[in-house]
């Protein structure tokens, strides 16, 4: 346990940043898995406006600490590569 009064203090922001990023990556999740799911029913519209959601949240994460800007583009870049793929076909 720390004993100092800036270790506690580094304590306490540590568990309110965690739980921060927690709350962001879920989200990131959550936004793939719906982009993931307009995939899989083959409906362009609906991949559309997922993939313009994810990739403005990734946007703004980018700007955080949460992810890495290379993490951020790497899945914005993945994700539009699987939406240009559906459009082809």
């Amino acid at each position: 346990m720390a004993h100092s009064l800036s270790a506690k203090k580094r304590i306490r922001q540590n568990i309110t940043r965690r739980s921060r990023n927690r709350g962001r990556k879920n989200r990131i999740r959550d936004l793939e898995k719906a982009f993931d799911q307009a995939l899989l029913k083959a409906d362009v519209d609906q991949a559309q406006l997922q993939f313009r959601k994810l990739s403005g949240y990734l946007d703004k994460i980018a700007l955080t600490s949460t992810l890495h800007k290379n993490t951020v583009a790497r899945k914005k870049s993945r994700a539009a590569k699987r939406l240009a793929q559906l459009q082809t076909s």
